[in-house]
């Protein structure tokens, strides 16, 4: 990369998918070989893309540490979470576009997070609706801010969110809760305690998912820290779960993690105990607009939410129940 980069000559309006794919992949794993192997092409050809389009920028998204592999610049950072947002609408405006060509109107559009519990979005494929029988379910995956956001305007019909973010515009149901886990190497002084405080790790880097990512369970792990007087020496942000097994398996800190990502990072060197504190408890939802009049919708959350609570929701809980008195992590 030349020490003078040229600058584009106008702004760059349209950055090709492949490209955007490539930078995402990269930025979730932080390594070239794994990420290149993700998107099918050699990583000589992956490496040529994003150099190619760190000169286009101007500037680097990605820095090179033989020592602790690829690390995203700020720029990369948010870089990376506007790819993420572009490439999701892009994928919208496609699957909005052919239920309109196709004339299908019992088309919902579910929306997830890559790290939910797969049994979440196993039943909400498979749930068949009497009075809908040519109901079609096609499912989203991106962050909780931008699945809220795409109820919010009618992009998504549902969601399934982890620690949404208060709105009144949104009806926000919680059908599961879970503490927060600790992923450690099994060396660790705390490794064979049952369950940890955040005192026990008092002195650890820790290893957070970034705010873009879960901007709740980022600032209630910081908020409950603060409130024992803890000051974490370093916290690292991380946008995948590839990070922050990486970051584990080096030595380099412990990862605090939602249920689902901490059961998928234990590992023989890895081991996962959950936070005791309860102020931890994470909730998980079901999203909808909160002025959504749609008896397809009302009866699709309550055949979700049926199945996950072993009861059916009561009428005032589906129609009163509105986001933040219910899932604040307090």
């Amino acid at each position: 990369m030349p020490k003078r980069p040229k600058r584009p000559s106008e702004p760059i309006v349209e950055v090709e998918t492949r490209v955007l794919r490539a930078v995402i992949a990269l930025a979730e794993r932080l390594n070239f070989t794994q990420a290149a192997r993700k998107l099918h092409i050699s990583q000589p050809a992956l490496s040529k893309q994003i150099a190619e389009l760190e000169e286009r920028f101007g500037f680097r998204l990605f820095i090179r540490n033989n020592k602790r592999g690829v690390e995203l610049t700020e720029a990369g950072r948010v870089f990376v979470e506007k790819a993420r947002s572009l490439l999701t609408q892009m994928q919208l405006a496609v699957r909005l576009a052919q239920t309109a060509h196709e004339g299908r109107s019992n088309l919902l559009m579910i929306g997830h997070s890559p790290y939910a519990d797969q049994s979440w979005v196993s039943w909400l494929i498979k749930i068949r609706l009497r009075a809908f029988p040519d109901l079609r379910v096609s499912t989203m995956t991106m962050f909780a801010p931008n699945l809220v956001q795409c109820v919010r305007t009618g992009e998504l019909n549902l969601a399934v969110v982890t620690a949404p973010e208060n709105d009144d515009q949104i009806t926000a149901v919680s059908f599961a809760r879970a503490p927060l886990y600790v992923a450690l190497l099994e060396t660790h002084a705390a490794a064979r305690s049952e369950r940890l405080s955040l005192a026990d790790i008092e002195k650890d880097d820790w290893i957070l998912f970034s705010r873009e990512v879960h901007p709740i369970v980022h600032d209630a792990i910081l908020g409950a820290a603060r409130r024992q007087g803890i000051t974490p020496k370093t916290a690292h942000d991380i946008m995948g779960v590839r990070q922050a097994i990486h970051l584990v398996s080096e030595g380099l800190g412990v990862a605090i993690l939602s249920e689902p990502l901490a059961l998928e990072i234990q590992t023989k060197e890895i081991v996962v105990k959950p936070i005791a504190d309860k102020s931890l408890s994470v909730p998980t939802c079901l999203v909808m607009r909160a002025n959504d009049k749609s008896p397809l919708i009302k009866e699709f959350a309550h055949a979700f939410l049926s199945r996950f609570n072993g009861r059916p929701p009561m009428p005032a809980q589906m129609e009163l129940f509105r986001s933040g008195k219910d899932i604040r992590l307090a």
